[in-house]
């Protein structure tokens, strides 16, 4: 069956007592994510201005709708799209890969990523998000949570609209460190700015700002105060980066005699609006914490192993399930994780604590799969909106093409999402009823322009930041790879 087989468009005015829809998708399976995990095996999903307003059996939804637009659904499995809650969408997309993959953290961040970071323009960010909002997009994540923008965050804006992506965006704020000189700022500059871009990117649109710090050790009490306050003031989350290392514990012990999640909670920095990328070096006292405020933590596994953070001889990933913390999924940066694909890190979540616990009955596939989906809704205070296949919620659905090897034969679908399939076999994506990737391929975008210029681009950020390729393999001639 082709794509054209798939689909088709019908004109006629609905029938007396029929409800209308923009588009329905008949006879897949879908997989809906609801109170009960129903898989419907022969089930339809309809969608009127942007929601889905029907979910059930075929022949049951088919009987009541009348659509615009009827794909055929046999040969596919719907899902709601994934939920990337800690992503650098500016900084390393244009440089993906560049940064040796033997560099500890300190050395990876300091030496290697802050300068690169600080060697973009406007046009290199606004490129660069839009690399990152492709990649997300054709591998199946709908929403996604942005780490921070290094300076130019209108410009980013502007580029993930036109993508079509629903996400989290602020600008990387912090107070403390005065090098790079490129990201220094002042406690009234940094709160000036959290300010400004909550003012200009409110709630209410597919891209709404957050306030992001950087986290770490780089934000003094005023700065994480005013910033949490802000977030209440604005209802929003708050976000920032915490203990991949021990260089964070290691820190808050040092100046304020508590760990950074103890001191954090002192501050009234942590609530049901916090999300905390990483938490590999947290103690029990701080997963204590953590369950009591109701804070969620972006779990980051692609870069835990390539940085070794040493996740998986002291991370507590199923302790912090276990007090029901909301554990959510990240893929964090393109030189840290290298790969945006949510698939490459729900099937790590799975299968990484099986193994350094010898307990097969860790992190099982429908765990994982929820931490990526409902998890991941929760964080962002989107739980009544997205993460499943429900009747009001926003149409935010995938595709996936079962008819490829990695699809056949289907008999577990929890399994065959967590264990088999990966961004390849995506389809077809709808963000908000909004069809962004059809037949495998980009509406939004024109992704071979894109991808030239993110070619560019990142050559032009490596020369400026004149840092030395230190690829091990020899690479001879003039090149092409823009091309």
């Amino acid at each position: 069956m082709t794509a054209d087989d798939r689909s088709h468009d019908a004109s006629e005015r609905p029938a007396p007592g029929l409800q209308h829809a923009d588009v329905l998708i008949d006879g897949a399976v879908v997989v809906t994510m609801n109170a009960r995990r129903d898989v419907l095996l022969d089930g339809a999903v309809a969608i009127a201005a942007g929601r889905i307003v029907a979910v059930g059996d075929a022949s049951a939804v088919r009987a009541r709708v009348t659509a615009g637009e009827t794909i055929v659904g046999r040969g596919f499995v719907v899902t709601p799209g994934l939920v990337n809650t800690h992503i650098h969408v500016t900084g390393e997309p244009i440089t993906r890969g560049f940064v040796p993959d033997d560099t500890p953290f300190v050395e990876n961040v300091f030496q290697w990523l802050c300068p690169l970071y600080a060697a973009q323009d406007e046009d290199d960010e606004r490129t660069s998000a839009q690399l990152a909002a492709a990649e997300l997009l054709l591998s199946g994540t709908t929403t996604f949570l942005e780490a921070g923008t290094v300076g130019f965050l209108d410009a980013v804006v502007d580029g993930l609209l036109e993508a079509g992506i629903r996400c989290r965006v602020g600008r990387w704020i912090w107070d403390l460190p005065p090098e790079p000189s490129v990201y220094r700022q002042t406690t009234h500059d940094a709160i000036s700015r959290l300010e400004d871009e909550l003012a200009r990117y409110g709630t209410g649109g597919l891209v709404e700002a957050w306030p992001m710090v950087v986290g770490h050790t780089t934000c003094s009490d005023a700065l994480w105060s005013a910033a949490s306050g802000l977030a209440r003031e604005h209802r929003t989350g708050l976000n920032f980066h915490m203990s991949p290392a021990a260089m964070d514990p290691e820190h808050f012990l040092a100046t304020f005699g508590e760990r950074p999640m103890v001191h954090l909670d002192g501050l009234g920095v942590l609530s049901d609006r916090t999300v905390m990328a990483h938490c590999v070096h947290v103690d029990d006292t701080e997963i204590d914490v953590i369950a009591r405020r109701g804070a969620s933590v972006a779990h980051c596994p692609t870069t835990a192993l390539k940085v070794a953070y040493g996740v998986t001889q002291i991370g507590k990933v199923p302790e912090m399930l276990a007090r029901g913390i909301n554990v959510t999924i990240g893929t964090d940066g393109n030189n840290a994780a290298n790969s945006s694909d949510m698939y490459r890190a729900v099937y790590l979540v799975a299968g990484l604590y099986k193994d350094a616990r010898r307990d097969p009955t860790q992190v099982p596939a429908e765990v994982a799969y929820q931490m990526a989906t409902l998890h991941g809704a929760r964080a962002l205070g989107l739980a009544d909106e997205i993460g499943s296949v429900e009747v009001g919620k926003r149409a935010d659905l995938v595709l996936h093409d079962r008819n490829r090897p990695e699809w056949t034969p289907l008999f577990n679908v929890a399994n065959q999402l967590v264990y088999s399939a990966d961004g390849r076999g995506v389809h077809t994506v709808f963000v908000e009823g909004r069809k962004v990737v059809d037949a495998y391929r980009l509406t939004t975008l024109d992704a071979g322009e894109l991808y030239e210029r993110a070619q560019r681009a990142g050559e032009g950020v490596i020369a400026r930041a004149g840092l030395p390729d230190e690829s091990k393999w020899p690479a001879r001639g003039k090149g092409n790879a823009g091309a």
